[in-house]
């Protein structure tokens, strides 16, 4: 039986949402290993995790983007190199990355094939709208945190070979579509107090935030805040009236998916965001740079007469999946 190494970036909660629907598929070719790095999502997964590395995962600040200072000092070099020389990474006869560098680095050093399947390894694409000003130094990183050999991308739109919709979780492909005239929100890079401050003005809906800096239920008014849970903010998503949230890929698509408005905010340092913002805003998506009182006339604006955009998403995870085997294993 084929060996089958999956290396899953654990930061955000997107790439684990979507391993849980590759990992089925993946199992169906051959005996799965699973390797997951970084330490900053919320889901878990219901299957044995084989290597638990911290990696080269960021910390989520509170005003906007990645605390880079908090970053700076959970990153230890010395770990992450040994973690990467030390990996059996020859063991495995096809090795998958989701933007996961342990296993993407172990394949490189040893110039052995390793299989992206991501959104971030499509990003740059040629063809892929790109934003106004280019980060040079984030493109940088983009392009070498987890080097592969060959792409399988993931995107809002298939525009060239072997570039794939968007990976929809079962359960919210089979839900009831509602309306019951919330706003929800998602903003882990921004604290529960600046996210109340701008919205504290909006009175005549309520709103869904589901916060990264708390663990309990508390409400301000109209605002409700709830701690991350993959059930719950699907849920609210479903029967919301839009979404506000940050331009990643995961709850951009389910969002898009579930025809609902969309409004996003491209966190602070994630170049990657802002390629995704710059590919949804040719959609129709509204973007806006900070969620600020500054912000307030765009974020009324879009609640009052924001357009929902028609996508067509179909169920591809298994086409995906055997795709890659076909032609690498």
């Amino acid at each position: 039986m084929p060996k089958i190494l999956y290396g899953i970036q654990a930061t955000g909660n997107g790439h684990i949402t979507r391993a849980l629907e590759i990992i089925p598929e993946l199992k169906k070719y051959g005996s799965v290993d699973l390797l997951l790095s970084g330490s900053h999502s919320e889901i878990k997964i219901p299957y044995d995790i084989k290597y638990k590395f911290k990696g080269l995962g960021f910390v989520f600040g509170k005003n906007g983007g990645i605390d880079y200072w908090r970053t700076f000092l959970q990153f230890k070099v010395k770990n992450l190199r040994e973690e990467i020389s030390n990996f059996p990474i020859e063991k495995y006869d096809l090795v998958i990355s989701d933007f996961e560098p342990v296993s993407a680095w172990a394949s490189r050093i040893k110039k052995l094939d390793c299989i992206g399947l991501s959104n971030q390894c499509v990003t740059l694409h040629p063809k892929s709208p790109k934003p106004k000003n280019v980060d040079w130094l984030g493109k940088f990183v983009l392009e070498n945190y987890a080097p592969t050999s060959h792409n399988y991308g993931l995107h809002f739109k298939s525009f060239d070979k072997n570039i794939f919709t968007p990976i929809i979780p079962k359960e919210i492909r089979k839900t009831t579509i509602q309306n019951k005239n919330h706003i929800t929100v998602y903003l882990p890079s921004y604290s529960d107090k600046k996210i109340l401050k701008v919205l504290k003005n909006i009175t005549e809906i309520e709103f869904h935030i589901f916060s990264k800096h708390s663990n309990k239920i508390y409400q301000e008014k109209n605002l409700n805040f709830f701690p991350i849970d993959k059930t719950s903010f699907q849920k609210s998503m479903t029967e919301s009236n839009g979404v506000v949230c940050n331009a990643g890929f995961g709850a951009t698509s389910e969002a898009l998916f579930l025809n609902k408005k969309l409004l996003v905010v491209p966190m602070k340092g994630q170049i990657e965001q802002k390629y995704n913002a710059a590919m949804l805003q040719s959609m129709g998506v509204k973007k806006i740079k900070k969620f600020k009182e500054n912000k307030l006339d765009e974020i009324a604006d879009w609640i009052e007469n924001g357009k929902s955009s028609k996508v067509n998403f179909p169920d591809n995870a298994q086409t995906i999946i055997s795709t890659i085997v076909n032609n690498h294993l």
